[in-house]
């Protein structure tokens, strides 16, 4: 029997374009499986119920809802991308495959997206909508350890670290929770992410995008007095590793899941100092800034208000890098095609998508 399949978030520029790789796929495995799209509000059940999905408008706060649509869609593969600081949909969603799983007595997966370092995160800090720290596996963000290989006992390593962070939090409960409702788990450590997305709904990421509106509203490029070079991957090599995972599955290919189930998204790094510059020039090529240069932030404090995010994490969130060395992925056959080279030479096109996306936009980092 085809397995159906449960995308959550499928109105955002992850799970959107993960959607869109799936809709136009020449997997026959994918070709035969039933999509399934979660959205929130009935403008995006509409637009996305266009390409031919079952589309939900559901809100995941309602968790006996969220039981329902596993068990009446007697749904296989969860691809969980709306959110990876709320425990709660996570475990609800784990709860509902479980019963699934005791149903059909056939294996079922649970894909959990994790914010390594999103300026997603400070943005719901900025709305107080959550407390936390990002860049999630640097001394920065609060990871104790160094180097850290997604091959390690990560889920040990987390669980030892008594500061409190809800990304860290509903990462625990992914891998504890499905060991206990035999689930198998996959929790795909995405990083700063960047191009324009596939999807129907939102098609910008929040990172790159966001330095460019403020950029282009102090008609200044601003860089930290220290340069940071986080972990980086393009949306169609993110998309591609999210594809790789399910065929995989669909295969009943043994793959690591659970406590051994993390993988780091990471295709090359992002050297922040480089891509102000590329920034600056583009921009004032274009008119949208006073001079081609990058200017030093006077201070954290004016970094903090012109970006619009709390001061206390101002730092982490622009010089950190952390120390990573992804294995998982790579040994599963992922080829990234997006060099650290082809990334600084896109960032004019990074503009472009602003310009040509943010029609009617107010709010620095736009709304998640």
């Amino acid at each position: 029997m085809a397995p159906n399949i449960l995308i959550t978030g499928a109105a955002g520029y992850i799970g959107g374009s993960v959607l869109a790789d799936l809709l136009s796929s020449s997997s026959n495995l994918i070709q035969e499986a039933k999509l399934n799209a979660v959205v929130r509000s009935k403008e995006q059940a509409q637009s996305i119920s266009e390409l031919g999905v079952n589309v939900i408008q559901l809100n995941l706060n309602d968790d006996s809802a969220l039981r329902e649509v596993v068990l009446q869609h007697e749904i296989d593969i969860v691809i969980h991308t709306a959110s990876s600081m709320v425990p709660q949909y996570a475990s609800s969603l784990i709860q509902a495959l479980g019963e699934r799983r005791r149903v059909s007595g056939n294996d079922v997966y649970f894909f959990h997206v994790s914010a390594l370092n999103s300026l997603a995160i400070f943005v719901c800090l900025a709305n107080a909508r959550e407390t936390s720290v990002t860049t999630m596996f640097s001394k920065e963000g609060g990871w104790p350890y160094g180097e850290v290989r997604d091959s390690d006992p990560i889920l040990a390593k987390q669980k030892e670290i008594e500061e409190p962070n809800p990304v860290r939090q509903t990462d625990i409960i992914v891998a504890e929770e499905s060991k206990v409702h035999d689930v198998k788990s996959v929790n795909v450590v995405a990083p700063y992410v960047y191009g324009r997305g596939t999807g129907q709904w939102r098609k910008l990421s929040v990172n790159i995008p966001g330095f460019i509106r403020t950029s282009i509203a102090h008609k200044t490029v601003y860089k930290f007095d220290t340069e940071g070079r986080p972990p980086a991957a393009h949306i169609s090599d993110l998309v591609a590793l999210y594809v790789l995972l399910l065929e995989k599955c669909l295969r009943k290919e043994p793959i690591p899941t659970g406590d051994r189930g993390y993988y780091f998204a990471m295709a090359h790094r992002a050297p922040w100092w480089e891509v102000m510059q590329r920034l600056a020039k583009g921009l004032y090529a274009r008119g949208l800034v006073s001079e081609p240069d990058v200017h030093t932030w006077p201070s954290d404090k004016m970094a903090a208000e012109y970006l619009q995010l709390p001061l206390l994490y101002i730092r982490p969130m622009g010089t950190s890098s952390g120390d990573l060395v992804p294995i998982n992925a790579y040994r599963l056959g992922w080829e990234p095609k997006w060099t650290m080279e082809r990334f600084l030479d896109s960032m004019d096109d990074e503009i472009q998508a602003v310009l040509d996306l943010d029609k009617g936009q107010t709010s620095i980092f736009g709304v998640l």
